[in-house]
């Protein structure tokens, strides 16, 4: 059951999937830092054995400096996101208040990626304090405070901007209610604090309000951010499909990844007007790196996802069949899901039920 539950979850990126032809189909793979070319590798192999067609275009996005003196992304990595137009992408190290910006919002920004949809769901046969979670969130994803607009204004005091467009609020809003239909999910909830932030919450919400108008098979309704933290961990099941802002996505989709096992179990899928990338939104775990102890689920998921993307929904269906069937019988298990596996054993495993 748990199986076709997440099929219906991680197809999400479906309401604006691409037809592709028959034969190979190229795909950007950003392996990413710390454990992110040890799962990479692990989803490639997977991906092998369920002799899915597409051929891997490998790319570093090592930062390089440019003409201005700024780090930025290589151009060979852009090229290759713009060629293809669907990538997956390991985990990135993001320097702390210095150095050059968060290569993560980079992509988001240069790919035009607005829309970040996280499905949070339990998995039958490993056991967290919560039952039957089954919620996606839905992030704006190329605004809010996250717009890099900082300046200090005189020593000691610095102001961050955040910044809400109708235009961008408006497009989110759509996608979340166009994804709730397709998805035969019953209610989008939006987040906010309109409360105190009147103007810029307020828009966003507004566009929220309108684009219900437009989906009225969809029950709507609007709770605070700091309400939906609280009801969440007290019954998750009172939510469906959340849509909000960009910084309360990225605190509250880690947290529903919490109500299942963490990051390392949830998948993320990052859709725009320039194309699609998929990623692990975990850390770079230097600590384990090149031990082969990682746990390389959310990455394959997100590959599930984008396999769903690319209308290659029987492979999709087969390696997200044996990965939760892995999990479930619970003899081959990273140390992150309380087992002593390798990170090669479960990617063993895993082939194993594709072979």
């Amino acid at each position: 059951m748990a199986a076709s539950l997440m099929k219906r979850v991680v197809s999400c990126s479906l309401p604006l999937s691409r037809h592709y032809s028959s034969g190979l189909r190229k795909v950007t793979l950003i392996p990413g830092d710390g454990i992110g070319p040890e799962i990479s590798a692990a989803v490639k192999d997977i991906f092998e054995a369920a002799k899915v067609p597409i051929e891997w275009e490998v790319v570093d996005v090592t930062p390089v400096r440019g003409p201005d003196g700024k780090f930025g992304i290589p151009q060979d990595a852009i090229d290759s996101v713009q060629r293809n137009k669907v990538g997956l992408k390991g985990p990135l190290a993001t320097p702390i208040g210095k150095g050059h910006r968060s290569l993560n919002l980079a992509l988001r920004k240069e790919f035009n990626l607005y829309a970040n949809v996280r499905p949070c769901r339990s998995l039958e046969g490993y056991k967290t304090l919560y039952d039957d979670v089954d919620v996606v969130t839905i992030r704006e994803n190329t605004e809010g405070e996250y717009s890099g607009i900082e300046h200090e204004i005189v020593d000691g005091v610095v102001q961050s901007i955040k910044l809400i467009t109708e235009d961008a609020s408006r497009r989110v809003a759509e996608f979340a209610f166009k994804f709730a239909k397709e998805q035969k999910r019953s209610k989008v909830t939006a987040v906010h604090k309109a409360n105190i932030m009147r103007m810029s919450d307020g828009l966003f919400l507004r566009c929220c309000r309108e684009a219900a108008e437009k989906f009225p098979e969809v029950k709507f309704e609007e709770r605070y951010l700091d309400t939906v933290c609280l009801n969440m961990v007290q019954d998750p099941s009172k939510y469906d499909v959340l849509v909000m802002p960009n910084l309360y996505g990225d605190i509250l989709s880690d947290m529903c990844a919490g109500l299942v096992g963490g990051l390392g179990l949830t998948p993320s899928g990052n859709i725009g007007l320039n194309g699609a990338l998929f990623e692990s939104v975990h850390g770079t775990a230097p600590d384990i790196a090149g031990k082969d102890l990682a746990n390389p689920t959310a990455l394959l998921l997100s590959g599930v996802m984008m396999l769903r993307h690319m209308e290659l929904n029987e492979h999709a269906d087969d390696i997200e069949k044996a990965c939760l069937d892995v999990i479930k019988e619970s003899k081959y298990r990273t140390g992150d899901l309380g087992g002593n596996s390798k990170c090669s054993e479960f990617t063993d495993a895993i082939c194993q039920k594709l072979s």
